[in-house]
Order: C-alpha cells, then sequence, then structure tokens
C-alpha cells in the first residue's frame, strides 16, 4: 500500500546528493529550501483551522451541490496526486480535498500527540472537515485511497448516519490484523542488509528542524515505492507535495501497540459501497477485497484494469466511469 505505515525502504542516498551541488545540501537553514513551506509558515496557501491544528485544503465546485471528501494515503501522504478527483465537480459534486494532519503542507505537531491520540485524532479532523464545508442537509461521500480509505470507514463507523456513500480504494485492512498481514506481503525490503543505512549519509549534511530533516528522508526512501518489479503495480512516480515523516511513524507505532477494528458498527451502515481494487497489485487481489469489505453489508466490488495501487492516478481513466456510474446513485 502506498506510504502504508511508514515502512522502512531503501533508496542509496548518496546517488541522490550527488544531483546537487554541495552548497544546496550543506545549508538547508532557511525554510522551503529542503521541503516546501505548510501553511502556517505560508499564509498564501488555501487552509482551514480545525480541531486545534491549520489544515492545507481546497475545494472545487458548488458548495451547495452534495460533497465529495477526498482522502489521501499514508498516513503521511498528501492529495496532490489525487487531484484528478476534482473533475466530479463537473458532474454536479462539491470536491473537498485536504492534507491529513502533520502531512502534505499543513502544519506539524510533535509524535507524542499523535502517540496519545491515535486514529481517533484523525476522525476527529475528518469531523471538522466536513463541519467546516457542509450546509444544512447536504450529503456527503467519503472517496478514499490506501489509508484514506481505511480512514474513510473508520468514520463511516463511527457516524454511519452521517455518510450517503463510500468510495474505498484498495484499504489496507479495516484491522490491525488483516493490515499488517497486507503489509508483510508487499514490503520485501530486509531492514537489517547494508543498503537501509546508506540513508543515514544524509544526517551528516543536512540541518534544519527535525521535521523538514525527516520529511525529506521520507520522500526520498518512499521512491522504492515504485521501483521497478514492486508488488504493489505502480507504474511510476506520482506527484506529491511534502511527506509527513512524524505523523506516519507515530501512526504506525500506535496501531502496533494498541491495535485498531474500524468494523464494530459497520453492519448498521445499509447504503451501498463502492470497494475498487487494482488488477497489477500483487499482494492484494481479489481475494483480499472480498474478505476486507465483507465488513460492509452492501458492497460493489470493481476491479481496475490495467494498473497497480495509485487507482486515483494512474487508473483514472478507468476509475472514473466506475466512480461516477456509483455516485449517481448516492447523490
Amino acid at each position: 500500500m502506498k506510504q502504508l505505515f511508514f515502512s522502512i525502504v531503501i533508496v542509496t542516498a548518496a546517488v541522490f546528493a550527488a544531483t546537487f551541488s554541495a552548497c544546496d545540501i550543506l545549508e538547508p537553514e532557511e525554510h522551503g529550501q529542503l521541503v516546501p513551506l505548510t501553511v502556517d509558515e505560508d499564509p498564501s496557501l488555501p487552509s482551514i483551522e480545525v480541531n486545534g491544528t491549520l489544515l492545507h485544503s481546497e475545494s472545487f465546485g458548488d458548495p451547495n451541490d452534495p460533497m465529495i471528501v477526498v482522502l489521501h494515503g499514508g498516513p503521511g501522504g498528501d492529495y496532490r496526486s489525487m487531484l484528478k478527483c476534482a473533475a466530479f465537480a463537473d458532474d454536479g459534486f462539491f470536491v473537498v480535498f485536504y492534507d491529513q494532519r502533520g502531512a502534505g503542507l499543513s502544519k506539524r505537531h510533535d509524535r507524542e500527540m499523535y502517540e496519545t491520540q491515535g486514529n481517533a485524532l484523525f476522525i476527529d479532523d475528518l469531523s471538522g472537515v466536513i463541519g467546516h464545508y457542509r450546509s444544512p442537509g447536504q450529503k456527503v461521500t467519503l472517496l478514499g485511497l490506501s489509508w484514506g480509505a481505511m480512514l474513510a470507514t473508520a468514520y463511516v463507523n463511527e457516524h454511519p448516519e452521517d455518510i450517503s456513500g463510500v468510495i474505498l480504494a484498495e484499504p489496507g485492512g479495516f484491522t490491525w490484523s488483516d493490515t499488517e498481514a497486507y503489509i508483510k506481503r508487499w514490503q520485501t525490503i530486509d531492514p537489517f542488509e547494508e543498503t537501509v543505512n546508506d540513508r543515514v549519509f544524509l544526517d551528516q549534511f543536512i540541518t534544519g528542524s527535525d521535521h523538514e530533516k525527516l520529511d525529506y528522508k521520507a520522500a526520498i526512501q518512499g521512491a522504492a515505492e515504485y521501483a521497478k518489479g514492486n508488488k504493489l503495480g505502480i507504474e511510476g512516480p506520482a506527484p506529491f507535495w511534502r511527506m509527513g515523516a512524524v505523523s506516519a511513524a507515530s501512526l504506525y507505532t500506535y496501531a502496533r501497540d494498541h491495535s485498531f477494528d474500524f468494523t464494530t458498527r459497520l453492519q448498521q451502515y445499509d447504503k451501498p459501497v463502492l470497494f475498487a481494487y487494482s488488477e497489477l497489485n500483487q499482494a492484494y487481489g481479489k481475494s483480499h477485497a472480498e474478505h476486507v469489505s465483507s465488513a460492509y453489508p452492501r458492497v460493489q466490488l470493481a476491479e481496475i484494469r490495467g494498473t497497480g495501487h495509485s487507482i486515483t492516478y494512474f487508473g483514472w481513466d478507468q476509475f472514473y466511469p466506475i466512480a461516477m456510474t456509483y455516485l449517481k446513485t448516492v447523490r
């Protein structure tokens, strides 16, 4: 799963460093030199304030149309690669995007916040985003990829009466045991092999804030997810703004230590759910899709042909008509 739980991956840092001048690497003290600025550092970025944080967020379409809230993967990713979903605005939907807490261009927070509140913090943030944009009586559909699909389900599990439709693209699992098993199927890197230690090389050169360094390194590490032969079937790099290393690592730690189960009330959700899985993700497949999606009482399974895990980017042309057909039934 793309960026799921900040897995340990490899990229040779020395090769990357060679593409920059020594000055660029040795002097990244000024904000914005190493990674892009966040919304609290750059007021010109579109943002909303919810649940005690500042989130990078924007919307498309008529605010009075049925709402679609787009939830990116990770944890620690951002919505840049999902902006093709803005096309739903041309079909009569109000489409909302936001970078989740501590990720993308949203404000950064220390590890303790995530490790004490865990998934509940992200559910509350999503509630705040919906409340910020929602008009009285407006229908809301959640559209999530990977971790974003897990977050969508966690929200539906807590608030089944609030959501009119759900589109899920390859969530790892709705319980920790299913998610952990999926991670192990696609994660083939040995964390103790010598090349993993190459990333430490960067620490000799990079100064600046801890979040900046860690986010920078997370972006380099994430390149392994689309390396040739990856099990996720990802065709290549997708655009992104900035990784959220601390939020990703902290949520992984929280899940490992506390587990989770997002299925306890899903049987109360009696509306249809669209569950998409890709043809080329070797670690997923129809069997895992059937197993995970069975937590919902009414599911439409859809295989997205010719693509891997990045369904809403590389598989957009195949995904869009299927999603649009579903959306017409829940608007």
